[in-house]
């Protein structure tokens, strides 16, 4: 169901559309890059190309308050919908994500080869990543907004491990998947509390911000965690310069534009509602002026120019999200500046990067010299971006730092929201940071296109136009930016506005006179170039200095300490005995659920039957479960646990509930068989065993595993409080589901999202345990040698029971085959008619299947395995997909006529001569299940019937050459013996 709000011309509200043409291009990019290889990239650009283009159609609504709005319909119970809603803050995050993004893909046309083996992969997780980026910054929903989070999780751990050839790509893969998905984890928490206690809606909190009690604090700081994992600050920093063993395109939209901007968007998000939170200021100001500094002192020991970037990167994410947490008007409005131009400048230098990796096959800035010449294309755009990043006039960084040093000063001079000495040291701090990106940046600019002296000319081929196409344009956007950033403010203005601390901010622009904030940034650019003339003395500096910040080594020691634990762990609790291991979990539910039952637990009045034949049926049950600990026999145990299950179905049957009654009987039919066929190949007793301690304590422990289950019984039956949910069903069952079975249009149609479920599981165990019992494959049809192996019958007469002929005489039984003749198709037709009649009758497909899988046995067992191969003469593995196939596409299928997934409905027709014909369409689903059950079923006599024969048929082969050996043997002897005694005589 498709709701529209506040959108009154539908194609401002088509953030859905948008996303499901991300998948499609996912989808189609194997195929694309198959077909026109590296071509495929400007195809697939596509995609975020036509998002960028409606974002900027949107531009003038999203402006005038006039937000577009989605919303579809998913869990309505839970208030869960896919809610989307471009505001200010998500307009502009959305067209970076897309205009960087189709840029990038554009420029991986010339950066990747059409030899490469992986082009495929690349191409649809690097599409997908996309737009799972931008639903993160347009969902308006915060379990949708963690969904859109965790795939790109996923999906960066692809990239990141783009060549899993390659151990430095895996270990930098998996490191950034578990830091990344720690702080998931604890922003779900975060989510989860946040919703429960207030709303899962973002605008909902946004326009009503809760009051600030324990649970709300507490699931902020677990919001900032997440944050702060994702956008790599201290102390989950290390994981960012890790994952540059990525491609560079990856690295230019995951470190510049995408990823690492979702954790400063969480953070502007919030901060409106939030930013005056305990520890708030702590987390995004304090850690974030601290990694400013940490990654711009990294920075400049680097000397892979990508490296630098990295730590570069890490600094300034560390000066956004202080500057965004900070919560004024003008700390908001410089964060977002910030965001823009760092997103231009850092996409455009990583680019650089790759151009300068391809054309001269190096990125070790003590081996590159002369390069800006030869390059002067990206040369160019790549000083502009250096500057941008510098915070040089008149570029976009210039504007975006003197705003962010401008919010400030505002606090020292109203001692708000920081006192006084708080933000005095946080601009020390910013000024700080500043002065080494001035360095570092002069370090990469220097270290990438200057020639060096005592360093040969770097030898250079020339670069594509195309190559250089994305870094020129983004190059110069970022002057332009600056150039026309009066033009910028009215755009970026309403988020600013919507916060609730601070004077009126003043619109951005190059020149705002001599003020503090400008003398700040200029003794920033002169420290900076200070600290890079003497880099030599900063380098022996920094080497005499211990590394205070290593969080990749505490990273590794981490994983060893729980590497470790799980060793020790795993030697006290796991001693290899499966009796412990029992005992253990029996002694738990005994300790907890079984006590709380007993002594906390209300007791209903108990009535211990409604007629006699419910206390027959009980006796019978308790006295076969008793025989069963005292009898020594295998058979016959399993026959007393059998009868205990057929009692089960007869009071089913006595409560009036046939359907129940029929899977029970039906589903303990097929236990006894699996247990009578694996029967053959174990000891026909039990091993007595004397009387022993452990064998009283084992009784004593049974007994109380017993009164648990009991007591737990009862006091559930007797704390119900409410209607049940069931008690709608009967109405539901008629009016929803077409049928008058209860139990079958349960099953089908009410909760068919649970049977489906639950046949998938199914048939993952079922392949999980055909791969362990058929190493080659589950098919066991006849080969030609065996088929010619069987009796041959006469021409023109057909011989049922065929492969009963191979069976020994003494094996055959004369009975069993005549009624295996009567009652086989009459087992099939009653498994169809179960399955056909059970929408309104007892039945149903599950029943259905375990029929025919019956019958199945039936014929396996009056004429052996080959009989069962001609009864059966298909894949087993290929029944149960085909299943699975059928119930997901009867599942799917209403859809396509403007349904929902599973929907029921009615197909009415007349057929002579039955006359009218009433059909529902989740039959297709049962029908599913049905070929999964008989898959299932097929599955399980081909492993402990046939398989088994087969051992036991090859082991009397293996006994039988051993005797003929033996007599061979002893015949040889004797002729040997009379040889010599001829010779004796003689």
């Amino acid at each position: 169901m498709w709701t529209e709000l506040n959108s009154p011309d539908d194609r401002r509200a088509a953030v859905a559309q948008l996303l499901l043409l991300h998948l499609l291009a996912a989808a189609l990019a194997p195929w694309l890059a198959k077909v026109l290889r590296t071509k495929a990239f400007p195809v697939l650009a596509l995609a975020p190309a036509v998002s960028f283009a409606w974002l900027v159609s949107v531009s003038n609504d999203v402006r005038s308050g006039n937000l577009p709005t989605q919303r579809i319909s998913w869990v309505p119970g839970l208030g869960i919908d896919l809610d989307f809603r471009v505001t200010t803050l998500s307009w502009v995050l959305g067209l970076l994500v897309t205009g960087v993004g189709a840029l990038v893909l554009l420029y991986c046309t010339w950066y990747f080869s059409d030899r490469d083996p992986t082009l495929w992969r690349f191409t649809s997780v690097f599409t997908a990543f996309a737009g799972a980026m931008l639903g993160l910054v347009l969902t308006d929903n915060l379990l949708v907004l963690y969904v859109f989070w965790e795939l790109t999780t996923v999906f960066s751990y692809l990239l990141i491990g783009h060549n899993p050839a390659s151990s430095t790509n895996r270990r930098a893969a998996m490191q950034a998947l578990i830091v990344t998905t720690f702080g998931g984890l604890a922003m779900l928490v975060g989510i989860i509390a946040l919703g429960v206690h207030h709303s899962y809606s973002i605008s909902v909190l946004l326009a009503d911000p809760p009051p600030l009690d324990a649970v709300t604090v507490a699931a902020v700081v677990l919001l900032l965690v997440g944050a702060l994992s994702k956008s790599a600050l201290v102390p989950f920093h290390f994981w960012l310069p890790g994952a540059m063993a990525a491609p560079t395109p990856v690295s230019a939209y995951l470190h510049a534009a995408a990823m690492v901007k979702a954790g400063i968007y969480l953070v502007a998000l919030l901060a409106p509602a939030f930013a005056g939170a305990p520890a708030w200021h702590a987390l995004t100001v304090g850690l974030g002026l601290f990694t400013m500094l940490v990654g711009g002192w990294r920075a400049l020991r680097q000397h892979d120019i990508k490296l630098l970037l990295a730590y570069g990167t890490v600094s300034q994410l560390g000066f956004i999200v202080a500057i965004a947490g900070l919560g004024t008007k003008t700390s908001a409005l410089s964060a977002l500046a910030l965001v823009i131009a760092h997103a231009l400048f850092k996409s455009t230098l990583f680019l650089t990067v790759g151009v300068v990796d391809k054309c001269t096959g190096t990125r070790d800035l003590r081996e590159l010299s002369g390069v800006g010449r030869r390059l002067l294309p990206v040369a160019v755009p790549a000083t502009l971006a250096g500057l941008s990043m510098a915070g040089i006039i008149p570029l976009a960084g210039f504007v975006s730092k003197e705003s962010a040093l401008e919010s400030l000063w505002q606090d020292v001079q109203t001692s708000a929201p920081l006192p006084a000495p708080w933000s005095w040291l946080a601009i020390i701090g910013v000024v700080a940071g500043s002065a080494l990106t001035v360095a570092y940046t002069a370090r990469f600019l220097w270290g990438a296109f200057a020639a060096k002296p005592g360093v040969a000319p770097t030898p250079v081929k020339a670069a594509h136009p195309g190559f250089v196409l994305a870094p020129v344009l983004l190059g110069v956007a970022s002057l332009l930016l600056g150039l026309l950033a009066p033009l910028e403010s009215p755009w970026l203005m309403p988020y600013a506005v919507g916060f609730p601390v601070g004077s009126e901010p003043q619109t951005l622009a190059l020149w705002h006179g001599v003020t503090v904030p400008l003398l700040l940034s200029l003794v920033s650019v002169a420290v900076g170039l200070v600290l890079f003339a003497q880099r030599d003395l900063v380098s022996r500096v920094q080497s005499g200095v211990p590394a205070l910040v290593d969080g990749e080594r505490g990273f590794a020691r981490t994983l060893r300490w729980v590497d470790r634990g799980a060793v020790e762990t795993t030697a006290v609790t796991q001693r290899g005995s499966l009796p412990i291991y029992l005992a253990a979990i029996l002694i738990v539910f005994v300790a907890l659920p079984g006590a709380a039952a007993v002594t906390r637990g209300t007791f209903p009045q108990v009535r211990l039957w409604d007629n006699a034949g419910q206390a027959v049926v009980g006796i019978v049950i308790v006295a076969a479960a008793v025989l069963v600990l005292v009898t020594r026999r295998r058979l016959t145990a399993v026959m007393l646990v059998g009868a205990t299950g057929y009692g089960v179905a007869l009071l089913f049957i006595l409560h009036g509930a046939p359907d129940l009654a029929i899977t029970q009987m039906l589903v303990e039919t097929v236990s006894l068989v699996v247990f009578v066929l694996a029967l053959r190949r174990l000891p026909t007793k039990f091993t007595r065993h004397p009387h022993s301690p452990s064998r009283t304590w084992r009784i004593v422990l049974g007994a109380a595993v017993g009164a648990s289950v009991g007591a737990i019984a009862l006091v559930a039956s007797g704390g119900r409080n409410s209607e049940p949910v069931s008690a709608g069903f009967p109405t539901e069952a008629y009016a929803f589901g077409h049928g008058k079975n209860i139990v079958n249009v349960t099953l089908v149609d009410i909760r068919a999202w649970d049977t489906l479920g639950e046949v998938s599981v199914l048939v993952a165990a079922a392949t999980g345990i055909a791969s362990l019992i058929f190493v080659r494959t589950r098919n066991t049809r006849l080969s030609r040698a065996t088929a010619k192996s069987l009796p041959s019958t006469s021409p023109g007469r057909g011989t049922w029971l065929h492969g009963g002929r191979t069976m020994r005489t003494e094996k055959r039984s004369v009975i069993f085959e005549v009624v295996t003749r009567l009652v086989f198709h009459i087992m099939l037709a009653a498994s169809l008619f179960l399955l056909f009649a059970g929408h309104n009758q007892p039945g149903g497909g599950f029943a259905g299947g375990l029929v025919a899988g019956l019958a199945l046995v039936v014929r396996y067992l009056a004429g052996g395995r080959y009989e069962l191969d001609e009864a059966a003469p298909f894949d087993a593995g290929l029944l149960v997909g085909i299943g699975l196939l059928v119930a997901v596409g009867s599942a799917l299928a209403p859809l396509a006529f403007g349904g929902t997934i599973l929907e029921t409905t009615t197909v009415d027709f007349t057929l002579p001569p039955w006359g009218e014909v009433h059909v529902v369409t989740s039959l297709a689903f049962d029908i599913g299940v049905y070929l999964i059950v008989v898959g299932m079923m097929l599955d399980i006599v081909r492993s402990l019937g046939t398989g088994i024969d087969r051992q036991i048929a090859e082991e009397a082969e293996a006994a039988d050459d051993e005797d003929d050996a033996q007599d061979d043997a002893g015949v040889d002897a004797s002729a040997e013996a009379a040889g010599a005694q001829e010779g004796v005589r003689s």
